[in-house]
């Protein structure tokens, strides 16, 4: 067959379809287990004078002050996001995957990094305006503590589409790019180390657990997430981009800017300012992560079962 027709299967080939499907239900299904952990993420990062606390307490002072609902508030716009970029992310990471498997050589480290950064590549520049428009629905209505956020009124995602691209020009969708485009060395790093602790517990034919797979995702996420961290507090608050009069609404993101809020990050708090709900972030992250890995993985494997595919492509 000839590298056109290679490709071709590659690009539109069912197994990454199924791949694809079960990357965003695995994720749907563990973002909605734990929805309340990224809530209490989203304030400490967002709203800077809240302090930082425990997980249990900051969860706590949410419901008591705005409802036990409030912990599932922006619930639809982030699971829409989600399952779109996940689905964008694991098609294009399976393709690429797909494609390799095909030439000579083995899967190796490098090969999943570089495959995890175009994969998410891709879902940024496809996806970073979903992002913008959930992050602002999961923040309206928020009792804030810092008084320099201003409150939305959008009445759904269509609303907040519509009013962003009238009032803010459409370039506001893409709020936070540079940040988002840096941080798909998050992703990366967890599908490198996702597939490189899996081919090694895999080793011999072994059949990897369910609880391997939990674990082997959450050390993933947990290595991914530290070391990206600061970078994902910018991404959110330059998303929300509601500031008064500071500048820092609207701003596409340039690396000057990037470095400007960090550096005032670590004037006004310390460096460990950087980290403000981290704790938050890794408990959400890894859990969410460790349990999509399980789901993805069993609905792949049932999915090929049933439908008599081979499964393994070549490491």
């Amino acid at each position: 067959m000839s590298d056109n027709g290679g490709t071709a299967i590659g690009l539109l080939s069912y197994e990454t379809l199924v791949h694809a499907v079960a990357g965003a239900m695995g994720s749907v299904t563990a973002m909605s287990v734990f929805f309340p952990l990224d809530t209490a993420k989203s304030r400490l990062q967002v709203d800077e004078k809240r302090k930082s606390k425990s997980t249990p307490v900051i969860l706590a002072e949410i419901a008591k002050e705005e409802g036990l609902l409030s912990l599932y508030r922006g619930w639809l716009p982030v699971i829409s996001s989600l399952c779109c970029s996940n689905f964008v992310y694991f098609y294009t990471f399976n393709t690429l995957k797909r494609l390799n498997a095909a030439g000579p050589g083995k899967s190796k480290p490098s090969t999943d990094l570089l495959m995890g950064v175009a994969a998410g590549v891709v879902n940024v520049l496809l996806t970073t305006p979903m992002w913008v428009v959930n992050t602002r629905l999961k923040l309206q209505g928020v009792k804030f503590r810092n008084e320099d956020l201003q409150q939305t009124h959008y009445r759904g995602i269509f609303d907040a589409f519509s009013q962003i691209i009238s009032k803010e020009g459409p370039r506001t969708l893409w709020n936070g790019t540079l940040p988002s485009l840096i941080l798909v060395l998050n992703p990366a790093l967890q599908f490198m180390f996702y597939e490189g602790m899996k081919r090694r517990a895999g080793r011999g034919g072994k059949k990897i657990s369910s609880a391997q797979i939990f674990l082997i995702g959450a050390i993933a996420k947990a290595v991914a997430t530290t070391a990206t961290y600061p970078l994902q507090t910018v991404q959110a608050i330059l998303r929300f981009g509601q500031y008064k009069g500071d500048g820092k609404g609207g701003v596409i993101g340039g690396i000057s800017n990037i470095f400007a809020m960090l550096m005032d990050r670590i004037r006004r708090y310390g460096v460990f300012g950087l980290y403000k709900g981290l704790e938050a972030k890794l408990l959400q992250t890894v859990l969410t992560a460790a349990l999509m890995f399980v789901v993805y993985e069993k609905i792949t494997a049932a999915t090929f079962k049933v439908m008599g595919l081979n499964k393994k492509l070549k490491h």
